[in-house]
C-alpha cells in the first residue's frame, strides 16, 4: 500500500522544533562543525587525488566505504551508543591526524591517501548508525522526522560552505591545511558527547554476540517488506545519482576548466540546494505521497544531470547543482525517515546501518562504473547516461512502491516469561513452539492471509522454520509451528515484537473459536540435558534460568 498524503498538523512538526531540546541542539551544532571539517578534507583529498592520478575511477574510490556499516549497526544496538560514537570519532580523528602529518612531510601517494581516507571513513561509518539511532533518545517521537531532516541540513549547510572554504584553503595553503582543519573540527563533537549524560535502561537479557546480532539485523530487514523496499530504492538512487558527486572534480576541471576553487563553489551550490530540499521535507510529506515525492525528485534530478552534461558556463552549472542538491536531499531524507520510523528500537542501529550501506554502497559502486565510462567516453556521455537512467527509474514504483510511513513503530511492553518445569539454561535448545487455533471453515482464507503477515513478524524477530498446517481430519484445527535456536533466543524473539505486531498476533487469535483458549506448546527438541540422573545447578556463568512467571495463553507465544 502506498503512502497517502498526510495533511494533518502534528505537534512538534516544525522543522526547528528539535532545537528546543538542549542535548540535541548541542550535538547538532557540534556535528555541524564536524561535517564542515569533513567536507573541507573531502575537497583536499579529491583534488589531491585528481592531481596525482587522472583516472576517474580513482576519484570515485574516494567515496564513503560501505564495508563496516552492518557491524557498526550491530555494535550501536549492542552497546552504549554514546560510547560507540566517542570511539568512532577517535578513530576518525586518528586517521585525519595521520593524513595531516603525512601530507606535511610530503609522503602522500594515491595509495596512502586512500588508506587513511578509508580509516576516516571507517570511523564515520561506525559513528553514523550509533549517532542516528540515538536521535530518538534526544527528542520526543513527534519531533523525530524534524530531527532527521535537521541532521541532513547540518551536513548540507556544511556542504554549502565547506567545499568553498576548502577550495580557498587548498588553493592558498595546500591539501595539508584541509586535512588539519578536519582533525581540529572533530574536537567540539567529542567534547559534547563526553558531556552528554545518556539515560540507559539495562536489558534484562544478555546481549547478543556480534555475529548473531548481524544475522538478527539481516533477518529483520529481509522479513520487513517496507524497509526492504526503501533500501532497494535507496540503492538505485545512489547508483545513478552518485554520478554527480563522483564526477564533480572532473566537471570542474574538464567542463568548466576551473581549479580547486571552482570545484569548491560547485560543491557549495549542491549543498545549498540540499539545505533548501531539507527545509521543505515536511511540506513535501504533507502534500504528496511517498511514491509521488520520490518520482518528482528523480525526474527533476534527471533534468539537472542533463543540464550539467551540456553546460560549460559556471552559472548554469551551479543552478543545475542547486536543483540536483535539493531533490537529492529530499529523496534521501524521505528514505531515511522511512527507515527510522519503521524500525523498532532494538534493531534501529542495524536498520540505519543498512540504509547507510545502501546509499554509500550505491554511490561507491555506481561511481566506479561512472568513472570507467568517463575514461572510455568522457564526462558528458557519462552524465547523459546517468540522466537517462534516472529519468526511467520511477518505473520501479510499479513493483516497489514506497510504503506508507506513519508514526514510529513503538516497542511493546515486556512480556512475563512463560511457565516452565524443566531445568533450562540460556543455551538449552532448540526450542519448538506450536500454537493451535480452531478457525471456522468460512474464515479459513482470511485466517491464512493474516498468518502470512504473522510469519514475517515471527521470522524478523528471530524465529526459524515457520510453518502453518491444517488438520486433514479436523479442518477447523490449524497449527502454527516455528523454532528458536535456544531458550534465550526464544525469550528475545517473543519480547522483540512491537505494538503493531502484538495487534497482528491478536488479530490471528481473534479467529479462534470454541470454549478453550488458543493452545500453546513450548517443547525442547533435544531434551538430553533435561533427563540427567542427578539434578544439577544451572551454569551461572551467563546460562542461568531467567525469572519465571506464568503468562496468559492469549497474550504471547
Amino acid at each position: 500500500m502506498t503512502e497517502q498524503p498526510n495533511r494533518q498538523k502534528f505537534a512538534g512538526d516544525g522543522i526547528a522544533a528539535p532545537l528546543r531540546y538542549t542535548v540535541f541542539r548541542r550535538i547538532w551544532l557540534a556535528s555541524l562543525l564536524s561535517n564542515l571539517g569533513l567536507l573541507i578534507q573531502g575537497v583536499g583529498a579529491a583534488w589531491a587525488m585528481t592531481q596525482m592520478a587522472a583516472s576517474a575511477d580513482k576519484v570515485a574510490l574516494m567515496l564513503p566505504i560501505m564495508l563496516i556499516s552492518m557491524p557498526a549497526g550491530a555494535i550501536a544496538d549492542m552497546y552504549d551508543r554514546r560510547i560507540v560514537t566517542l570511539i568512532s570519532l577517535a578513530i576518525a580523528l586518528i586517521g585525519a591526524t595521520a593524513l595531516t602529518v603525512l601530507a606535511w612531510l610530503k609522503l602522500i601517494t594515491p595509495e596512502t591517501l586512500l588508506v587513511f581516507c578509508f580509516v576516516v571513513g571507517s570511523g564515520n561509518a561506525l559513528f553514523g548508525p550509533a549517532w542516528q539511532s540515538s536521535v530518538s533518545e534526544q527528542v520526543p517521537p513527534e519531533s523525530l522526522p524534524s530531527a532527521v531532516a535537521l541532521n541532513g541540513i547540518s551536513y548540507n549547510i556544511a556542504r554549502s560552505f565547506g567545499p568553498a572554504v576548502g577550495g580557498v584553503i587548498v588553493a592558498s595553503l595546500g591539501a595539508v591545511a584541509a586535512f588539519a582543519c578536519n582533525a581540529i573540527l572533530y574536537l567540539p563533537l567529542l567534547v559534547v558527547l563526553l558531556l552528554w549524560r545518556r539515560n540507559t535502561e539495562p536489558s534484562r537479557l544478555p546481549r547478543e554476540k556480534l555475529n548473531r546480532a548481524m544475522v538478527s539485523g539481516f533477518r529483520y530487514i529481509t522479513n520487513s517488506p517496507p524497509i526492504k523496499i526503501v533500501l532497494l530504492r535507496t540503492l538505485v538512487m545512489g547508483l545513478i545519482g552518485g554520478a554527480i558527486m563522483a564526477l564533480m572534480p572532473l566537471i570542474a576541471r574538464d567542463l568548466l576548466h576551473g581549479g580547486a576553487q571552482t570545484y569548491g563553489i560547485m560543491l557549495g551550490a549542491f549543498g545549498m540546494g540540499a539545505v533548501v530540499g531539507a527545509l521543505n521535507i515536511h511540506e513535501l510529506r504533507k502534500r504528496m505521497s511517498g511514491e509521488a515525492a520520490i518520482r518528482a525528485c528523480t525526474i527533476s534530478m534527471a533534468f539537472a544531470m542533463a543540464a550539467l552534461a551540456v553546460s560549460t558556463e559556471p552559472v548554469l552549472t551551479a543552478a543545475a547543482l542547486v536543483l540536483a542538491g535539493a531533490v537529492w536531499m529530499a529523496a534521501v531524507a524521505l528514505f531515511n525517515i522511512g527507515v527510522q520510523l519503521s524500525a523498532p528500537r532494538w534493531v534501529a542501529g542495524r536498520s540505519l546501518a543498512a540504509f547507510q550501506a545502501s546509499i554509500s554502497g550505491g554511490i561507491a559502486i555506481g561511481a566506479w562504473g561512472w568513472g570507467h565510462l568517463t575514461d572510455y567516453a568522457g564526462v558528458e556521455v557519462a552524465l547523459l547516461t546517468a540522466a537517462s537512467l534516472m529519468l526511467v527509474s520511477p518505473v520501479l514504483g510499479i513493483w516497489l512502491a514506497m510504503p506508507r510511513v506513519g508514526a514510529r513503530n513503538e516497542d511493546a511492553d515486556v512480556l512475563a516469561d512463560p511457565e516452565v518445569k524443566l531445568s533450562l539454561t540460556a543455551r538449552s535448545g532448540p526450542l519448538v513452539v506450536e500454537i493451535e487455533y480452531r478457525v471456522s471453515q468460512e474464515n479459513a482464507r482470511a485466517f491464512h492471509n493474516v498468518m502470512q503477515d504473522v510469519q514475517l513478524s515471527r521470522q524478523r524477530n528471530g524465529a526459524y522454520g515457520w510453518s502453518i498446517a491444517r488438520d486433514i481430519a479436523d479442518p477447523e484445527l490449524w497449527t502454527e509451528r516455528y523454532h528458536c535456536p535456544t531458550w534465550l533466543d526464544y525469550l528475545r524473539q517473543r519480547n522483540r515484537s512491537t505494538q503493531s505486531e502484538r495487534a497482528l498476533h491478536q488479530q490471528a487469535i481473534d479467529f479462534h473459536i470454541g470454549p478453550d483458549p488458543v493452545r500453546i506448546r513450548r517443547m525442547l527438541e533435544r531434551p538430553f540435558g533435561s533427563v540427567r540422573w542427578k539434578e544439577e545447578t544451572p551454569d551461572r556463568a551467563g546460562a542461568e534460568v531467567l525469572p519465571v512467571v506464568a503468562s496468559a495463553a492469549g497474550s504471547s507465544t
